[in-house]
């Protein structure tokens, strides 16, 4: 309520023209929305924008960048093939890169943890409520087809992503009640319930749909059909499950503003698509692409000694990573009844050896991953601070003594790959779950066998693999490795039809609502939700509330440690392991900025084609 409107009323109860005209004076005389957020060049979820309004150019760019050549890559790990263009629905595989094909009304700045700043949007005003957020549009916005781009065209893309899209759209967007646009130039989202403090963002940054276009196409069905976009980039040419082709738009509406100068400088962005990480590696020694991160540690040790190394053609090199490394592992699908005792969980992850895991295929490259928030100050350590006991404690009837004591970690192997006290305490927890092992192969009461089958998709994880299941035969576990195509497994995946598979889920800095995609009740009976292990608890979701609504980075540390601490006690999963660095192997014909973006690899977005590296190169 603003002093005008206040002092007004008092005027009206008391009935003095007098009082009354000294109200409008203050009024006039005061700021039009006094305490209120004025209008911004940029939001952020906390703590003051690091760019004026004034800015040219995020610090990790150079706004000289020579724009040409082509960047060829790979398809990013775990899609290895794709049959849609279309990467807002749960059907079908979206190639990768579809996201350049569109703009969105602001752009994350990759140095800063939650800020964003105007791209479709100059201006964004949050209300002194917080419950609701307006865009003011640039007038010179349009779509690769010369259309404008409008309120209405924004307005019809968050109904229609909420509506049709994916289901980590509904999630994201469950409290944004709607969105209206009173003129062309102006977008108003209103919000409702309490946790409202990552909504302005999170519809910042939705991707910006033509209105026209998904009037005349189905929007909620799988496509080949390039679609209509305002963003730097379209589709030049592909062919199904090998490759497709971005070029970069010379008309762009936008390639001049403040967020986008010094980005996006390749001509084309080529994605190649290999069915196995060997073929992959294959081919980018013989030089049919230019750049690929490398996840295999075996192959990152030794595949890499070749004269095109060792004369620094083609350059192995390792980046930083400051981003949670996040959580991946073998998740259990506690939805079967046999993976819902929590002592069978336990036992599942005392029979996998990291220790020798890294020694013997990893050449020790890794670190085991411990917390879901992995390589951040949201992972919880040691015991619960009194920060933390005060969120744990009113759930303290429905939690595991465990939460309450040191934070659970994986168990630390003696390295043989069969260690017999950590395999008998597997067993022990089993035969206590009622498990009775009476032949090679545990049973039931019912005289059910315990069987467990692993989900996977590329043959390089085999040899991962194969030891623990020998390791699980051991306590009695019928386990099985089950290879599957990729089309095959995504389908597999997004029903839940599994018992155990890998999946690597990576943590915002500033996490929020996309945790209930995860690990919230809702989204355990959601198809193609994230939340592959299943997990339903009144605890945790009621932690990842007190995650959403923190008001500071110190209070949304403290309510992530806490949930991490009732999921690690939970084990629902069987934690892998982690490197805080990107591996980059890449052909010697870019340059980069000085300076990398503190959260991302920068590649796409900062890189050059350099073309006299690659002419240096080609006389190589």
């Amino acid at each position: 309520m603003t002093l005008s409107y206040r002092h007004n009323r008092a005027a009206a109860r008391a009935g003095s023209a007098v009082t009354a005209a000294l109200a409008l004076l203050v009024a006039a005389l005061l700021p039009a929305a006094a305490g209120a957020s004025p209008p911004r060049h940029g939001l952020s979820i906390f703590g003051p924008l690091a760019y004026a309004p004034d800015f040219t150019h995020f610090a990790y760019t150079n706004p000289d960048a020579p724009k040409g050549g082509r960047l060829s890559l790979i398809g990013s790990a775990g899609r290895i093939t794709f049959d849609s263009f279309n990467d807002f629905i749960l059907k079908g595989d979206a190639a990768q890169g579809v996201e350049y094909l569109f703009d969105s009304l602001m752009v994350r700045a990759d140095d800063e943890p939650d800020a964003v700043y105007g791209l479709v949007a100059s201006t964004a005003e949050v209300a002194d409520d917080g419950m609701s957020v307006t865009f003011k549009l640039r007038p010179e916005a349009k779509f690769a087809d010369g259309s404008p781009l409008t309120a209405d065209d924004i307005a019809f893309s968050f109904q229609t992503l909420k509506e049709k899209g994916h289901p980590r759209f509904s999630i994201l967007l469950r409290d944004v009640e709607r969105a209206e646009a009173p003129d062309p130039s102006t977008v108003k989202y209103t919000f409702k319930g309490n946790l409202v403090r990552d909504l302005p963002i999170n519809v910042a940054l939705l991707p910006i749909l033509s209105k026209a276009y998904y009037t005349a196409h189905k929007f909620e069905e799988t496509s080949l059909d390039p679609p209509l976009g305002s963003g730097p980039y379209r589709i030049a040419d592909f062919k199904a499950g090998t490759f497709v082709l971005y070029k970069r738009r010379d008309d762009y509406w936008a390639r001049d503003l403040p967020v986008n100068k010094g980005r996006f400088n390749f001509d084309e962005l080529k994605y190649e698509y290999f069915r196995d990480r060997t073929a992959e590696l294959t081919s980018l020694k013989a030089g049919a692409f230019d750049f690929r991160e490398e996840f295999t540690s075996v192959d990152w040790a030794t595949a890499y000694d070749i004269p095109a190394v060792r004369e620094k053609r083609l350059i192995k090199e390792s980046l930083p990573d400051e981003t949670p490394s996040g959580a991946q592992g073998y998740f259990i699908n506690t939805r079967r009844e046999k993976f819902k005792d929590v002592r069978v969980r336990k036992a599942l992850g005392l029979a996998f050896d990291f220790e020798w895991t890294n020694k013997n295929l990893f050449y020790s490259l890794y670190q085991r991953t411990h917390s879901y928030f992995e390589n951040s100050p949201m992972k919880a350590t040691g015991v619960p601070s009194p920060a933390e006991m005060a969120l744990l404690e009113p759930h303290r009837g429905q939690l595991a003594p465990d939460v309450f004591g040191e934070a659970i970690s994986p168990p630390v192997s003696d390295g043989s790959g069969t260690d017999r006290k950590l395999l008998r305490e597997a067993a022990t927890l089993l035969t206590q779950a009622g498990w009775e092992q009476k032949g090679p192969i545990r049973t039931n009461a019912k005289g059910e066998p315990l069987t467990l089958e692993i989900l996977n998709f590329s043959p390089s994880f085999d040899r991962i693999i194969l030891p623990y299941i020998k390791n699980l035969k051991a306590i009695g576990v019928d386990a099985t490795l089950r290879n599957v195509d990729p089309a095959q497994y995504e389908r597999r995946v997004k029903s839940f039809d599994f018992d155990l598979t890998t999946k690597r889920y990576s943590m915002r800095l500033t996490p929020g609502v996309e945790l209930k995609n995860y690990w919230g009740c809702e989204s355990a009976r959601t198809d193609g939700s994230f939340n592959l292990a299943g997990i339903c608890d009144p605890a945790i979701d009621a932690l990842i509330e007190r995650i959403m609504a923190a008001g500071t980075r110190a209070d949304l540390e403290t309510a992530a440690r806490a949930a991490d601490r009732v999921l690690r006690a939970g084990y629902y999963w069987v934690p892998h392991w982690y490197k805080a660095s990107h591996h980059l192997a890449y052909w010697d014909k870019f340059s980069r900025p000085a300076v990398k973006p503190r959260y991302a690899r920068g590649v796409i977005d900062t890189w050059w084609y350099d073309a006299q590296k690659a002419e240096r190169l080609k006389s190589r």
